[in-house]
Order: structure tokens, then C-alpha cells, then sequence
């Protein structure tokens, strides 16, 4: 192998600029190079690339978002698209592709590594942590610490003005980022995908910890299928306990900033794997961090398993009485 090539795609988060510089002294140290595929699948079917060298990746390792560019293709679902794509990584003669992602993104690899046999390997880059394989993926724990510097202000707030808060977080269809920035938040519940709470219990339960003298309150709410949601379940318990409250919806602050140390060094760990794994011949495989050991897990189980949260035990899915998941206030368990 003597030409690879590396693109982020889908969400930001921050860490992906930290593993793209560690992929490209990795390939440089051992004598490959490396192109930089910028915007993702659809920059891969236009042919958007440029050669990376020590000084095009020197002083980003601070810095968050990702200097490729990001972007999701419709385009490249299509297996027309496909073809176009592997046309390009023909002619500029790339024989490894470094993938840093998602779930989405490991589809879209695997369908190119079965299409045209390039050799390709994974990153986890999203701030969701929801790949399985592995611990941890680049840009969580940046996340949890934006928002948990977010909840510890509104709790000022709240305190000040004896208040309910309900702060939403990002997550997708998990609750990663709600669970961790809530524990170390000290938020008086959780509402996340895993377990669910009907609006009655949350309500109940919210009387309960004000009749026991409580004065402000804060609920942490993982935003699952429909961002928003906070405001229905804010009005919910509104006409069914008379508590005013408040909403604040963190949004896509969560993705931006510069990186925490965790950060960067999970990045520049798996990176400099990713490169070594391509080397090695281990194509198909997302490279991950379980108990801080390297792992290698298939592309494909990486959407088609679950993965379960390390702090609770998951019960299975179930709808509350308004046809959405909640959870209920965790209880710790070892392991």
C-alpha cells in the first residue's frame, strides 16, 4: 500500500481534527501518502482532494469541527453515486480509506469496500457515543463537559429564582450525553431513550422532591427523535402540577469548541491505529477503545448492534402514556 486516503463525515465534533493530524504523521512515518478528502462522500464523487503533509495538520490539534469539511450525500446512497466514487479512488490510485464517523458512515464504507475492494477502516467520531465497539468515540466527552458547563449555569438560575428547568441536550436516539452531563450536573431527573417515565411519574416525582422542601429543580432531557421536545413536556407537567419552569435547548453548541485532553488523546490514539490497521491489512474493521485497549470491530456491527449504557442496566424499549421515551431516575448498579 503507498496511497491512502482520509475523510470525516457526517456530524462534527470535536477530536476530528486531532485524528486527522495523527492518520497523517502516522502515514507519513511510514512512508505513504495521504490525501485529505474533503466534504465527505459527496467530495469523494467530485474528486475534492488534497495531499496532506506535516504542514497542512500542524496547530489544528486544538482546534474543533474538522479543517476537510462535512457533509451527508444522498448522492452516494445510490449505487450510481457509488461508482463514481470508486472511480475516483482509481484514478488517484488510493488503495486505503480512513473513515471518521458514524454508524451512517460505516454503511456507506462497507458498501465501497464490497463494490470495489479498497481497503477501508473506521474511525468513531461523533459526539452522540453511539457506535458499538467501543467505549467512547471522539467528540463525547468534549460534549458532556459543554454541556455540563451549561447545566451548572442554569442552576444558578434556577436557584436564584426557585425554578424548574428542563435542559435538552443532543444524542440522537440515545442518552449518553444527557446521562453523563446530568450525573456530574447533579439533575434531579433524567428523561432519556434507554427506560422510559410517563409525563405522570416525571410529575409525581417532581412534587414529591418539592413537598420534601426542594425550591428549584432540574430536569435533563435527551432530545431522542424529535429536538424540542422539551417544550411539550414542559407544558405537560405545567397543567398537571401548575409548576412553572423553563426550557433551555443546548442545540449544536454541543459539537463546537475546542477539544478536552480526553479528546484528543482517544483521537490521535485511534488515528495512528487506523493507519497501521491499513498497513496491516485489517480493512473492514472500526478501530475503538474498550477498557483503554485498542479493539477492532466489524464495520457491519456497528449498526446492526445496540449499544447498552455502562451505568444502567437497559430494560428494553417501551412507550409512555404520551407515545414517547422517558427514564426513570437512575439507579447505580456496579459494573
Amino acid at each position: 500500500m503507498k496511497k491512502i486516503g482520509i475523510l470525516t463525515s457526517g456530524g462534527d465534533a470535536p477530536g476530528m481534527n486531532a485524528c486527522v493530524r495523527a492518520s497523517v504523521r502516522a502515514a507519513l512515518a511510514n512512508h505513504l501518502e495521504i490525501f485529505g478528502i474533503r466534504w465527505g462522500y459527496a467530495g469523494l464523487i467530485r474528486g475534492d482532494m488534497i495531499p496532506l503533509d506535516r504542514r497542512a495538520v500542524a496547530n489544528i490539534i486544538q482546534q474543533g469541527g474538522t479543517i476537510l469539511g462535512t457533509a451527508r450525500s444522498e448522492e452516494f446512497r445510490t449505487k450510481e453515486g457509488r461508482a463514481r466514487a470508486i472511480n475516483m479512488l482509481q484514478d488517484t490510485g488510493i488503495e486505503g480509506l480512513i473513515l471518521i464517523g458514524g454508524d451512517g458512515s460505516f454503511r456507506g464504507g462497507t458498501l465501497l469496500s464490497q463494490e470495489c475492494g479498497v481497503s477501508v477502516v473506521g474511525i468513531p467520531g461523533t459526539i452522540d457515543n453511539d457506535c458499538y465497539g467501543t467505549d467512547y468515540t471522539i467528540g463525547f466527552d468534549t460534549a458532556i463537559n459543554t454541556a455540563l458547563e451549561a447545566i451548572d449555569r442554569i442552576r444558578d438560575t434556577a436557584t436564584a429564582h426557585d425554578r424548574l428547568f428542563f435542559v435538552e441536550v443532543m444524542g440522537r436516539h440515545t442518552g449518553f450525553i444527557a446521562l453523563e452531563s446530568g450525573i456530574a450536573g447533579g439533575a434531579e431527573e433524567f428523561l432519556i431513550p434507554e427506560i422510559p417515565m410517563s409525563i405522570d411519574e416525571l410529575s409525581g416525582r417532581l412534587q414529591e422532591n418539592f413537598k420534601e422542601g426542594k425550591r428549584s429543580a432540574i430536569v435533563v432531557v435527551a432530545e431522542a427523535e424529535q429536538p424540542g421536545e422539551s417544550f411539550h413536556i414542559a407544558q405537560e407537567v405545567k397543567d398537571k402540577t401548575g409548576f412553572d419552569s423553563r426550557v433551555c435547548i443546548l442545540g449544536n453548541i454541543q459539537r463546537g469548541g475546542a477539544p478536552t485532553a480526553r479528546d484528543r488523546v482517544l483521537a490521535s490514539r485511534l488515528g495512528a491505529t487506523a493507519v497501521q490497521a491499513l498497513i496491516d491489512g485489517k480493512g473492514g474493521y472500526m478501530i475503538g477503545e474498550v477498557n483503554r485497549e485498542i479493539t477492532y470491530t466489524p464495520l457491519k456491527d456497528t449498526w446492526e448492534k445496540k449499544k447498552a449504557g455502562h451505568y444502567l442496566k437497559i430494560r428494553g424499549f417501551s412507550r409512555g402514556n404520551q407515545g414517547r421515551f422517558f427514564a426513570h431516575r437512575l439507579s447505580f448498579r456496579p459494573g
